[in-house]
C-alpha cells in the first residue's frame, strides 16, 4: 500500500536513484510558462515528497508554495536541499485523501500521486480534495501514468489513464486545456511513458 511507512523506506533508500527522480522538473515548469502563470500565483504540489519542482519555481521566483505529502522522510530532504529558502515555503505532512486544505489555490500539481489510487473510492476522495483546494479559475497540472506506463512503479501497483479517464475524473467542474504524453527517463536509463494534463476550473 501507499504508506508513509512504504515511502519513508523507499526515500531512506536514496531519492536520487529511485525511478521517479527528476533532476529538473522541466515538464511542470514548461508547461506552467505556456499557461503564463505568473510568479505571485498560489501554487499546491500534492504529493510532493523530495521533488525539485519546489527548488525550481523558488529559483523562478515564485513565493507562494505549499508542499504536501505524507512522507516526513520525503520533505526533509526536500527543505535540507533548499537550505534558507524552505523557510518561503508552506510544508504540510498530510494524507492527500484525508486532507482539508485550508485554502484554495490557483494551481493545483501533482506528478504521480493519481496513478498509485487503485480503488475508486479513493479516486474520488482525491477529486473531492481537488475541488476543495481549487477555485472558479485555477488551474490544474497532472502528470499520470499514461496508456503505455508502467503496471509497477516504487514496488507498488499503479494504474494507467487514458484522455478519456482523466478528462472523466476532472468531469464538468473543469474545463480541459490539452494533453501531452511524454516519456521520463529513470536514472538506470529506463523510460517510463506519462499522461499530462492542463485544465482550468469552470
Amino acid at each position: 500500500m501507499s504508506t508513509p511507512l512504504h515511502w519513508n523506506t523507499a526515500y531512506e533508500a536514496g531519492d536520487t536513484t529511485r525511478g521517479w527522480y527528476q533532476a529538473e522538473a522541466s515538464m511542470s515548469v514548461r508547461l506552467l510558462q505556456a499557461l503564463d502563470v505568473p510568479s505571485e500565483a498560489s501554487l499546491v504540489d500534492v504529493g510532493a515528497g523530495a521533488s525539485v519542482l519546489v527548488d525550481d519555481l523558488t529559483a523562478l521566483g515564485f513565493t507562494d508554495i505549499t508542499c504536501v505529502d505524507h512522507s516526513p522522510v520525503g520533505l526533509a530532504i526536500a527543505r535540507g536541499r533548499l537550505g534558507a529558502a524552505a523557510g518561503h515555503v508552506t510544508w504540510i505532512e498530510a494524507d492527500l485523501l484525508t486532507w482539508s486544505p485550508p485554502r484554495q489555490y490557483d494551481v493545483w500539481h501533482d506528478r504521480a500521486v493519481l496513478h498509485f489510487l487503485l480503488d475508486q473510492a479513493d479516486v474520488e476522495r482525491y477529486r473531492t480534495t481537488l475541488l476543495a483546494g481549487t477555485h472558479p479559475g485555477s488551474i490544474a497540472i497532472m502528470g499520470v501514468f499514461g496508456p503505455e506506463g508502467p503496471q509497477m512503479c516504487a514496488g507498488l501497483p499503479v494504474r494507467r489513464y487514458s484522455d478519456e479517464a482523466v478528462t472523466a475524473l476532472l468531469g464538468e467542474d473543469f474545463e480541459r486545456l490539452g494533453s501531452e504524453i511524454a516519456d521520463h527517463v529513470r536514472p538506470d536509463g529506463d523510460t517510463q511513458q506519462y499522461l499530462w494534463t492542463t485544465a482550468r476550473r469552470r
